[in-house]
Parts: structure tokens; sequence; C-alpha cells
């Protein structure tokens, strides 16, 4: 099926948006110099006139029937002016009468850019989600790895986007700090879990596009890649450390060695469990094939 829409590629989604309508308001990352993330290397952040992205819209109103979804990209549209994306929410309702929900990457300092009414006027529009790659809630692996974002201001904009009633899905990268940093980013990460208790919780592992060297190189410290079960006791660490009322958790993208699904807090105990059976036992525990040959 042909879907008049103008994509700049690269273009990345959530797992969880495989089937949404997906819309590119800005492209590329405003940010864009994380040491981890080659993502939107080869892209200049820049805004698309609103009129381009309202006219797809409009061109999408023959399918109008199959849009409950819609996702909007790149790296963190939530950068676009409360005005640009209200505009922008108002075409979608009106054009897509089942819309259920609008969604966004977003960085904290994005959130805390709008005031609590812009917020909650775009939650009311239907703005009702954001994805937020935190990667570490540890200080100083945030600044080694250039994040552009705290401890304080992450916790500070997710809680701001919470109260105006808009779900956060939140994600950290397991390993991101290497083998010294392995505990203390592991800890601080939950200690910012803790605080905003988002609804959608995630891991990824990090990888290495370019090689390990080339991250060693934007790493702003001393990095020691981990190995598969340093990861695995990061995971540990990360997990046990937490303390949720109901926040459904997944480690299944393709970059995590061991799956692990289900709810945190109520599940905690059996996922240490699972993460114990695979560190005592790889071959045994679940651990994806592919991977074992690296223990």
């Amino acid at each position: 099926m042909y879907y008049p829409i103008s994509y700049h590629e690269p273009l990345f989604r959530p797992p969880s948006e495989a089937y949404s309508l997906i819309l590119q308001p800005t492209i590329g990352c405003s940010w864009n110099r994380c040491a981890f993330c080659e993502m939107y290397t080869t892209k200049k952040f820049s805004i698309r006139d609103i009129k381009e992205v309202k006219a797809e819209i409009s061109a999408m109103k023959a399918h109008a029937d199959e849009v409950r979804k819609v996702f909007l990209a790149d790296g963190n549209a939530m950068a676009l002016s409360a005005d640009y994306l209200m505009e922008l929410l108002n075409s979608l309702n009106e054009s897509f009468p089942r819309l259920i929900r609008v969604s966004i990457y977003a960085l904290p300092k994005d959130l805390l850019a709008k005031t609590d009414e812009e917020l909650y006027a775009l939650r009311e529009a239907g703005l009702k989600l954001i994805y937020v790659g935190i990667e570490s809630g540890d200080d100083e692996v945030l600044q080694m790895v250039n994040k552009g974002e705290s401890h304080a201001t992450t916790v500070e904009g997710i809680l701001k986007a919470k109260t105006a009633g808009i779900k956060s899905s939140v994600m950290i990268l397991n390993g991101l700090g290497g083998k010294k940093y392995s505990r203390q980013h592991a800890e601080n990460s939950a200690r910012v879990i803790n605080a905003v208790q988002p609804e959608f919780l995630s891991t990824l592992v990090l990888s290495y596009p370019h090689g390990i060297e080339h991250y060693q190189k934007r790493f702003k410290g001393d990095f020691v890649p981990c190995e598969i079960p340093d990861l695995l006791e990061e995971l540990r660490i990360f997990i046990s450390e937490t303390d949720l009322q109901q926040s459904i958790f997944r480690s299944d993208h393709a970059s995590n060695y061991l799956i692990l699904k289900g709810t945190l807090g109520r599940e905690k105990e059996r996922m240490l469990q699972e993460i114990d059976a695979a560190i005592a036992n790889p071959g045994m525990a679940g651990l994806r094939p592919e991977f074992l040959r690296g223990l």
C-alpha cells in the first residue's frame, strides 16, 4: 500500500510503534552529541514547514479508518514549540476520528522548556506518551557520554510531563559506563526510575556500530567494555535497586542477551531469579543462543 509520506532516512521508531502512522516534523536530533549514538549523525537538525506535514496528514485521510496511533519523529520532536505541536495535533484530530494516541521522542530539556500549561494542553489534544532515552541516572556517566542532561534534569523533566498527565516510556543503556562505572550506573539509574515511576521501562545494551575504539575516543573517561557476565550483573543490580509500583518492563530488544518481560515491581523477584539462572548457567537459562559463544 502506498502512503503519501515523505521520509528523510534513516528513520527510527520505538518497537511499540510498529503499526503507527509515522510523521516526521523534525529531521535529526537537536542535541546529536551523545558519544554512544550514531542514529542521526548523517543529518543536520531542522524543522519542516508545518504546511508540508499537514499536507501529508491531509493526504492520509483516505486511510483515516486505519490510523489509531501516530508517532512523531525524528530524534526529539518534542523540541518543537508548543504552538507547532498544538497545530499538528489539531490537524491529526480533525483528520483521524479513530485516533487514540500520539507519541513522541523527547529529551528532558524539551519537557523543561514547556510550561505546565503547555504540557497539559498538549496532553488534552492527544499527546499521551513520551519516549525518553535517559540512558543513565548517574551524573558522572552522563557527563562522560556527553548526554547534556543530569540526574536532576531527567527527574524534573519526566515528572513535569507526568504532572500534565503524559505517560512515559523510559530507556536505560546497559553497559554504557563500562566495567569501571557499572555499579554506579546501575544504582543511580534505578534511583531515577524510582523517582519518576514510568509506565513503561526498557533496557537496551550498548552497541558499537563503528567499533569499540570509536566509542572509547568519544567517551570522556576510562572505558573498559563489559563482557556478557558483566552486563548481566549490572542488569541484576539495576532491577534489584528498583522500587516500582507498576511499570511494564521489557528487555527484549535485538541488543539484549537475556529476554525479560514483566511488571515491576510485582514480578521483580521472578526476573532476578531468571538473571541469576543466566549468570550461573547461561547455556540453560534463556540467553539467546547466538550470544552464548561470547561467554
